[in-house]
């Protein structure tokens, strides 16, 4: 058995606008369904997903993106781009002399444009990384759970890839704290994962040996998560 990370779910109070945001900054069509809209990733670009939950945005979230830049016009490129589809420059303490660019998405979703030659994002792709707000442990059970190696491992700081190459994702515990307003918050940014295995029942069980926790399933069959951090992700049949 084996989860497959398809995408990582965004809550949007208006989730078409802000797929729109990111289907034009990362080139990417957009497919409505039943569950939102997603922008599916290729070539081991991870996709996003915007669904509506209606709430709105409050402190830093605990999921954002860092896209990366060939050259300092490419990544001034990326962010004028960005300004003029609907973002905001950001101010969350970083120094004058640091080369990325923070910025918020219409959501107020955080993101980075990286400058160019960053060594850790060579070669990953356009969206570079999801960078998470956990533990050295969250990272060893992901690791774990969708069977990408651990590229990085030092200290706090963890980060996965898949053997394939393309967008990686990392943790590191910039605040301890959970997300801010329960659980309603607390699944507002999630993986989202497919059994290709086919077999549901015996992946739940797998990935609860490796230390998650079931919580609950719905009628659509999709039954839903929490890490070893607590953390809520969903995992569903092909």
């Amino acid at each position: 058995m084996q989860s497959t990370l398809v995408a990582v779910t965004y809550g949007a109070q208006d989730p078409t606008r802000v797929a729109q945001f990111w289907a034009g900054l990362l080139g990417r069509e957009p497919v409505e369904d039943g569950d939102g809209v997603l922008l599916p990733g290729a070539d081991g670009q991870l996709g996003l997903r915007f669904v509506a939950d209606g709430v709105p945005p409050a402190g830093q979230h605990r999921i954002h993106l860092h896209l990366t830049s060939t050259s300092l016009a490419d990544q001034q490129h990326t962010v004028a781009t960005a300004v003029e589809l609907g973002a905001s420059h950001l101010d969350v303490g970083q120094r004058r002399d640091e080369g990325h660019i923070v910025l918020s998405d219409p959501e107020g979703y955080e993101f980075c444009v990286i400058e160019p030659g960053n060594r850790f994002l060579a070669d990953c792709g356009r969206l570079g990384e999801f960078t998470c707000d956990g533990t050295r442990a969250v990272g060893a059970f992901w690791s774990k759970a969708l069977r990408w190696p651990l590229v990085w491992d030092k200290g706090a700081q963890t980060a996965v890839q898949s053997p394939q190459g393309g967008t990686k994702v990392s943790w590191d515990a910039w605040h301890r704290a959970p997300d801010d307003l329960g659980p309603q918050r607390s699944g507002r940014q999630r993986f989202e994962l497919v059994a290709t295995g086919g077999d549901l029942e015996a992946e739940v069980n797998r990935l609860v040996g490796l230390g998650a926790r079931s919580l609950r399933s719905n009628d659509r069959g999709v039954i839903v998560l929490a890490d070893p951090d607590g953390r809520e992700f969903r995992l569903r049949a092909p």
